[in-house]
């Protein structure tokens, strides 16, 4: 790729990219750790693709140090395939194809090598298989039509309803719309009801693709916190009355990346909110069926009457990724205008993806024993090893999800995830789950892959931590490992 290929109408200000790097500084050379900050902010998606970067002496300006640092550091990312540069264009973001100059060439690491926990996803359970060939077997019944269905192909709705009404919340199918994929949920109900300067409510930190949905339609973010004992409720209150969102995004069921959940007692309140309010409030439960310990929280919708209240659900964690089949549940006047909506830019899901969710919704209760049991494991044992290798990093355990929310005790999140691909593993920083800035003391470890991986990742974190000039206890050592003398 050369940089002609590249737009440039999308430029990064020096003084914006100082609030996108954060703390950045650490232990050894200035230049190597503001190129451990870019790289980071590029990998995580804070700094995206084919974005013009601000002139060396601007960024120096910026972020207070020489021109000489800017220029080194932007030398390294250069050499590593992560920027490109030509007289006249400027200086632009891209990744390193693989085979080229630079750092794959240096780097003896393959793709294969090196453990990607950017993603929380789980692999396939062995009942798919099962459930595409029962799939095709229905298949036939469905060839004679055209095969595009808006609102989801009635034997799926029928079966998400089913779903709804066994857990304690009647539906009907009316009242559910397929989409393609969770994602496509989420921006449905953002573009539906909030535009260029309307205010969103999330959590902070959250999904980050829920956050890209609300800044493509040019709304925006207004955060809550959600700590350690997960929503600040009154909080919330406040932040719904005075500045009145078109909507609220929440994760009520472990909620990604902390793994906390509403109580039954926060889940009544943010029903009666959304009602006094009149604000739809939508919880994205994609996590609600992977309760690890205890007894699975209630359902979000309560009774399902309240018309404020809109739910999101997903095949991709309880079933498989590859499955790009999702849903909306809410009221049945909601479901038709988001069909409408729906139908202008998408006008169905894959009729086969849809037939594989309904035979798997049918075998739910026997794949989830082992799903769980599954991720149980993997979780326990990632806590055990960051214990071992790791031991000040504090990590509190999830009664359920797909990942832990570690706190590093140092604000280096940023500049762990972009030294950890050199030893072996890929992870996301903490502020990718920001709505605002911060989070750089905590990271997201999912626990989705095969322990032997899990083992590799785990030594991987902590190789890196050590190359960030920092010994197991998080204490700065008299000379950094990037410093060479």
């Amino acid at each position: 790729m050369s940089v002609d290929d590249l737009p440039s109408d999308r430029r990064v200000s020096g003084q914006r990219l100082r609030t996108v790097l954060g703390a950045w500084e650490r232990p050894g050379p200035a230049y190597a750790a503001l190129a451990d900050g870019l790289r980071a902010a590029v990998l995580s998606g804070r700094l995206p693709l084919r974005t013009r970067l601000p002139s060396e002496r601007e960024l120096a300006e910026a972020v207070g140090v020489s021109r000489t640092t800017t220029t080194a550091a932007y030398d390294a990312l250069r050499d590593e395939g992560y920027l490109l540069s030509r007289r006249g264009s400027g200086t632009v973001t891209t990744l390193p194809d693989r085979g080229t100059a630079g750092r794959e060439a240096r780097d003896p690491l393959t793709p294969h090598d090196v453990v990607d926990l950017t993603i929380a996803a789980p692999a396939a359970p062995p009942a798919l298989h099962d459930a595409v060939v029962e799939a095709l077997d229905l298949l036939p019944r469905h060839l004679p039509g055209t095969g595009y269905a808006p609102g989801g192909l009635p034997e799926l709705r029928a079966a998400v309803a089913a779903r709804y009404t066994a857990r304690g919340v009647p539906t009907t199918p009316d009242q559910v719309l397929v989409t393609t994929g969770g994602q496509e949920a989420i921006h449905l109900l953002v573009t539906a009801h909030a535009g260029p300067g309307d205010r969103v409510l999330v959590e902070h930190p959250t999904y980050p693709h829920a956050l890209d949905a609300v800044r493509a339609a040019a709304a925006r973010p207004v955060a809550v916190p959600s700590g350690p004992d997960g929503l600040d409720l009154d909080l919330f209150a406040s932040t719904l009355r005075q500045a009145a969102p078109r909507l609220a995004y929440l994760i009520p069921d472990h909620r990604n990346p902390t793994g906390t959940s509403l109580t039954a007692e926060a889940r009544v309140r943010v029903r009666e909110l959304a009602t006094r309010t009149r604000t739809l409030v939508v919880g994205d439960e994609a996590l609600s069926d992977l309760t690890l310990d205890g007894t699975p929280p209630p359902p979000f919708a309560g009774d399902g009457t309240d018309a404020a209240v809109a739910c999101i659900g997903s095949a991709s964690k309880t079933f498989w990724g590859g499955l790009r089949i999702g849903w909306v549940r809410a009221h049945r006047d909601l479901v038709g205008r988001l069909t409408t909506q729906r139908s202008h830019v998408d006008i169905g899901s894959s009729v086969i993806d849809q037939l594989v969710v309904v035979r798997l919704l049918d075998r739910l209760d026997a794949v989830l024993p082992q799903r769980r049991a599954e991720l149980r494991d993997r979780r326990d044992l990632v806590v055990g090893l960051l214990a071992q290798r790791l031991p000040d990093w504090r990590v509190e355990v999830p009664a359920g999800g797909l990942s832990l929310w570690v706190d590093l005790g140092l604000p280096v999140s940023s500049a762990l995830a972009a030294l950890a691909p050199r030893h072996g593993v890929r992870v996301a920083p903490g502020p990718a789950f920001g709505a605002e800035a911060g989070l750089e003391r905590h990271l997201r470890i999912p626990f989705t892959e095969p322990p032997e991986r899990l083992v590799r990742a785990v030594d991987g974190l902590a190789r890196a931590w050590t190359d960030l000039g920092l010994d197991a206890r998080g204490d700065v050592r008299a000379e950094p490992a990037s410093l060479v003398v």
